[in-house]
């Protein structure tokens, strides 16, 4: 069934420009995640070759898959984003379980990992003990929920604040490595078995098998291109000709894979692949090598800010996802109350927190925090991205007259290549993850008979003419 359409003057009015729209998109992508990911696709990698050639097949899959999403955005522009593709294409359940998975696993386990990232450099800065991360992880969540609880204004005055420090952040790292560059590459002061241990805890026992080394190296690096496709969900906000959004999308992902190589090929010049690879903060290690002690704590503290960025960034828009769905679903009313002194939907900020602070908790016990969040997520988030990518096809048959300023060029073969490589990536995330993703997948089912309940309790749910925000 079709999603009814938004009336006129209940949605966003276009007033965002094609620079605001690439900026945007830019700065949700360039996260706390490329301090931190390089070093577990290093563990993966086996050369330095191999590892830049992974990031850079990372950025392909991203262009195949952004011109996808040219087609949706510019057909479909509405706040929804996937959560309106999904809709159109396969009805109102399936669109409910996108919904639950935001709530119960992508957003919640994401702004989990980020803590992790912010918990490993600021524990360079200064250590709190044997679980210092996961101690660092909880308070960030716990601060950033109660800073949004305050107040909308207090948190988008602090992401303003933060987006340029994560700037700043890439920039240190990129001139460390240029000033290495006329150096002879060599790993510094690494201790073997920890560079071991961190290629067998990111492989999960997959370092001695290619093709599972291969398979989570990827899951890795398109985790860390992740977050490309939220242009969706300002496509309405976009003014011009439609096609604007598919400039905005396709400009910012080669932005990003050039952004992202020039990182990588830093942090590689500067320690080396083992080096990458036995870091746990490995731009702290790229700037002790390039300008001593105070170098690492400088960067460490930019990262450490520049996770708090990323990490806020997830809060915002995931409690406000929370709060659709309890406009939307009696059974979840509680998440749909606005709190109107503060303009904030403080109960789905603090429902988000807690159900973030137990994944903190899941991920202490688990060998590596950030890595097992990684886990938890990512099946979820590509059995999601792969329907998006097949409701190309599908709303090209269910929809054929409607008007599409952007087609996809070489159909039906980018819309398929970009759903096989959906696909390639889902079965390597439960094969080569390990308990977390069954985790993260198990959470996923269990919002069937939520679902069930939800649908007994008020009939049919106008879930499709909702906004994903206030």
């Amino acid at each position: 069934m079709k999603a009814a359409e938004v009336k006129a003057g209940d949605g966003p009015v276009p007033t965002l420009s094609l620079k605001d729209a690439v900026a945007i998109t830019v700065g949700i992508v360039v996260g706390a995640g490329i301090f931190r990911t390089p070093s577990l696709v290093a563990a993966n990698a086996g050369s330095e070759s191999a590892a830049m050639l992974i990031w850079l097949a990372g950025g392909a899959v991203s262009l195949v898959g952004a011109l996808c999403y040219a087609e949706l955005t510019t057909t479909y522009p509405h706040a929804g984003g996937d959560y309106h593709y999904l809709t159109r294409a396969y009805g109102r359940p399936l669109a409910f379980l996108f919904a639950w998975s935001r709530v119960a696993v992508i957003q919640t386990g994401s702004a989990a990992l980020l803590a992790f990232v912010f918990g490993d450099y600021a524990s360079q800065l200064l250590r709190l003990g044997e679980y210092s991360p996961a101690v660092y992880a909880a308070l960030v969540i716990v601060a950033l929920t109660g800073l949004n609880v305050l107040g909308v204004r207090h948190g988008s005055r602090a992401q303003n604040w933060l987006t340029g420090i994560e700037v700043l952040s890439l920039l240190t790292v990129i001139a460390a490595g240029l000033a290495l560059a006329a150096a002879p590459a060599a790993a510094p002061a690494v201790v073997e078995a920890t560079a071991q241990g961190t290629a067998a805890q990111g492989a999960g026992g997959g370092g001695a098998n290619p093709a599972a080394a291969l398979g989570l190296a990827l899951v890795f690096v398109l985790l860390t291109y992740g977050g490309w496709n939220e242009a969706a969900y300002v496509s309405a906000e976009v003014r011009g000709p439609r096609r604007n959004v598919a400039w905005a999308l396709l400009i910012s992902v080669g932005l990003i894979t050039g952004l992202y190589m020039l990182v990588n090929w830093a942090y590689l010049r500067g320690l080396g692949l083992e080096g990458v690879a036995g870091s746990d903060a490995v731009a702290a290690d790229l700037l002790r090598r390039a300008a001593g002690e105070r170098g690492a704590q400088f960067v460490s503290l930019l990262v450490a800010v520049s996770a708090l960025t990323s990490a806020n960034a997830t809060v915002i828009t995931g409690a406000r996802t929370n709060y659709a769905l309890g406009r939307d679903f009696k059974l979840f009313r509680f998440l749909g109350r606005w709190h109107t002194p503060a303009n904030t939907p403080a109960n789905a900020l603090v429902v988000q927190g807690l159900i973030a602070l137990a994944l903190v908790l899941a991920g202490t016990l688990a060998r590596d925090g950030f890595a097992a969040m990684v886990e938890f997520t990512a099946p979820v988030f590509w059995l999601f991205f792969f329907l998006t990518g097949l409701s190309v096809i599908v709303l090209r048959f269910r929809e054929p007259k409607a008007e599409r300023p952007f087609r996809v060029p070489l159909y039906p073969l980018t819309p398929l290549l970009f759903c096989a490589a959906c696909l390639y990536m889902l079965q390597s995330s439960l094969a080569y993850a390990g308990r977390g993703a069954l985790a993260g997948v198990g959470l996923l089912l269990a919002g069937v008979p939520v679902l069930w309940l939800a649908r007994r309790q008020q009939g049919r749910p106008r879930l499709e003419t909702r906004e994903e925000s206030a």
